[in-house]
């Protein structure tokens, strides 16, 4: 058991936080949410200081069945657009843990509508290019270095103070607030750490927990980061292959390796057009983010098609565009005037990133060429970590379970954001049993998802507290196309 130190000093001023006792109103969006903001410390280590106030939900319980407690939830990001985790409680209305539980959520310090974390919108001056040249690596470090010092600038004092492991502790005094003794646990993507981060920190108040498409407890964030363009290219291979074998259908080749060569014919085609690295661009990230997604197979397929086709000149950068009309961009730019939500940037600095530009130069020109589909190589660039400005007041927490229940992992074999393999690890290092999604690039899966099989294992254990077997496998909620393969393949 690793107990939490500024927690388990009972100060007077963190005592008496304990004893508020919320106020609730009903949502004016939701009839079944009810709303209510409690105060939490900004530093626990001075309990007696600053306040930041944390934004809270609540779905009663409603059932003829016992109530068991309450179950918090916590989504991912971290911090993403805001943060949507008041909202999440919602999700859960009419399932079975609503039933037995007051489902509980809440904004993670620094967003949403509890104390926010601003930082300043540093428009990048690199182009937006998934491969770009190696002229472009320093405009890009210099890109993430003012980021950096507007994230500094915005943040101030209250940066150094949105960490994981108070986001934990914020847990737990929700949970005490709340007159409950333990609470039970569905945390998604970066949630699923900070329910690692919790049953590590506070064993003796976790009873049931679920966390689902898991950051890898070994990996800092920046491994984190860049082990997506493995999780990428994966999908993107086994989508070659269905394709592969579907030559008469698409006209890409017979064969996987057939099918990446037009992918790389069509790259070459748009960036001869007009506009050309924005046209490549996109289609590296179609490549990427549409594999992930069974259901959009066959649309790829086409639009590959299309593109290989393609006539020269404005005519044919009209027709690239077309086919691309749907395809994001990397990231949204969430923002508010001149400010946007510094989570992601001060969260992710937790861990120490590497600061020699040379290693990132030298992981971007590896990328390029090994992971250039989904945007790969921004994800071995510099980040804002490279010029942490901060140094975090505590080191990141070392995952482990000693003293609460077994719980459950869900994770799908081909997540991009969380590598598989994180999800594998964390079910290992926890002890817990996992649900394997196969063939399926879903991110955030039990009930977020529409995965019957999945919800129908998560609800049964949070509910009855059945686990299902160690291991078990459901196959994805979305099927691959019903395009027939060629005669003597697929």
């Amino acid at each position: 058991m690793v107990p939490d130190q500024p927690a388990a000093a009972a100060a007077p001023s963190l005592e008496a936080l304990r004893a508020q006792r919320p106020v609730w109103r009903p949502s004016p969006d939701d009839p079944d949410l009810e709303l209510a903001e409690i105060e939490v410390p900004r530093d626990y280590a001075d309990p007696g200081g600053e306040r930041l106030t944390l934004a809270l939900s609540r779905c009663r319980a409603r059932g003829a069945r016992p109530r068991r407690g309450i179950l918090l939830t916590v989504n991912g990001g971290p911090g993403g657009d805001w943060g949507r985790g008041r909202a999440l409680a919602a999700a859960f209305r009419d399932t079975p843990v609503h039933e037995v539980y007051d489902v509980i959520g809440f904004d993670p310090r620094g967003t949403g509508d509890s104390t926010r974390l601003y930082a300043e919108v540093a428009v990048p001056k690199a182009p937006f290019d998934s491969r770009p040249p190696d002229a472009d690596f320093p405009v890009i470090a210099e890109d993430m270095r003012r980021r950096e010092l507007g994230c500094a600038r915005a943040g101030g004092d209250l940066r150094p103070h949105i960490s994981t492991r108070n986001t934990a502790r914020d847990m737990d005094l929700v949970r005490a607030v709340l007159g409950e003794e333990r609470l039970s646990f569905v945390g998604y993507a970066y949630g699923s750490y900070v329910g690692a981060v919790y049953g590590t920190m506070f064993p003796e108040r976790l009873d049931r927990s679920v966390l689902d498409s898991c950051v890898h407890p070994d990996w800092t964030w920046y491994e984190q980061f860049v082990s997506q363009g493995d999780a990428i290219l994966g999908n993107v291979r086994q989508w070659a292959r269905w394709a592969g074998d579907r030559d008469g259908s698409f006209g890409l080749g017979t064969g996987a390796q057939a099918v990446l060569d037009s992918v790389e014919r069509a790259v070459r085609l748009l960036e001869a057009l007009p506009g050309g690295v924005e046209l490549r661009t996109l289609l590296d990230g179609a490549m990427g983010y549409r594999t992930a997604d069974r259901g959009g197979w066959e649309r790829l397929g086409r639009i590959v098609a299309g593109l290989c086709a393609l006539p020269s000149g404005a005519a044919g950068a009209a027709r690239a565009r077309d086919l691309l009309a749907d395809q994001r961009g990397w990231r949204p730019s969430d923002h508010e005037g001149e400010l946007r939500s510094g989570v992601l940037d001060a969260v992710t600095l937790e861990h120490d990133w590497p600061t020699d530009l040379e290693h990132y130069y030298a992981a971007m020109r590896d990328f390029r060429g090994r992971y250039p589909y989904g945007y790969g190589v921004l994800r071995a660039q510099p980040w804002v970590g490279t010029f942490r400005s901060f140094t975090p007041p505590e080191a990141p927490t070392k995952i482990m379970r000693d003293g609460y229940p077994t719980g459950l992992v869900v994770q799908a074999d081909g997540d991009i954001m969380d590598h598989h393999a994180g999800g594998v690890a964390m079910a290992e290092r926890l002890g817990h049993h996992l649900i394997e999604v196969t063939d399926s690039g879903d991110h955030e899966i039990f009930v977020l998802a529409g995965n019957a099989e999945v919800d129908a294992h998560v609800h049964r254990y949070l509910a009855d507290g059945v686990l299902p077997p160690a291991r078990t496998e459901c196959v994805g909620a979305t099927p691959r196309p019903g395009v027939p393969a060629d005669p003597g393949r697929g």
